[in-house]
């Protein structure tokens, strides 16, 4: 009797247990788009940020539907090389996100980034909604204030369609390390930053 009685009790567990984990909610992430030039190093640099889950390289404020790279390189597509950003608003918020955006990026160079040169190379923070653009044009200003040369020159843009890129391009830093580091020193991008930010 005492060994049925364990083995219903079991059982009622068994029924209880997968109920109450559907029922716990999932945590909720929240997420940010960036243009900073080269998708391959804003990737490599936005994922070591603490709170962050997930940066995907991708295109976005153009007007071609389902870009692909030829595309966008062609400079006819109006898009961004961007990313998209996708992390834990519980261990991570909006402006600290932003503010280490603006120490990856020439905020000042409308003309691309680093050696990449070209609208598609161009900086830019795109916002998703109101608030968003709040925080972002507070950010800017801020670190307008903090560079040690040249002008403030990264728009805030409204947030359209964002087309991931192609699967070559994804995780390109860690499939390729030899190659984009030796692409990354050549690019002249950490010097640059360095001049910008003086650190």
């Amino acid at each position: 009797m005492l060994r049925r009685s364990w083995l219903a009790a079991l059982a009622v567990i068994a029924l209880l247990v997968p109920a109450a984990v559907l029922a716990k909610p999932l945590p909720k992430t929240q997420t940010a788009v960036f243009a900073g030039g080269c998708f391959w190093c804003m990737e490599h640099d936005m994922a070591g940020i603490p709170g962050v889950i997930k940066v995907e390289s991708g295109y976005t404020g153009g007007h071609v539907k389902n870009p692909s790279y030829r595309d966008v390189t062609s400079e006819k597509s109006g898009h961004y090389e961007a990313v998209r950003v996708t992390y834990d608003p519980a261990r991570l918020q909006y402006d600290y996100l932003l503010f280490r955006y603006w120490k990856l990026v020439d905020p000042t160079d409308a003309g691309g980034q680093f050696c990449d040169r070209g609208p598609s190379y161009r900086p830019a923070v795109f916002v998703a909604n109101p608030e968003q653009r709040k925080i972002a044009e507070a950010s800017r200003s801020k670190a307008a204030a903090k560079l040690k040369r040249g002008k403030m020159a990264t728009p805030i843009l409204d947030l359209g369609a964002f087309w991931p890129a192609e699967a070559y391009h994804r995780d390109y830093a860690k499939r390729n390390a030899a190659a984009y580091y030796a692409y990354r020193a050549g690019c002249g991008r950490d010097a640059r930053l360095r001049a910008v930010w003086g650190n």
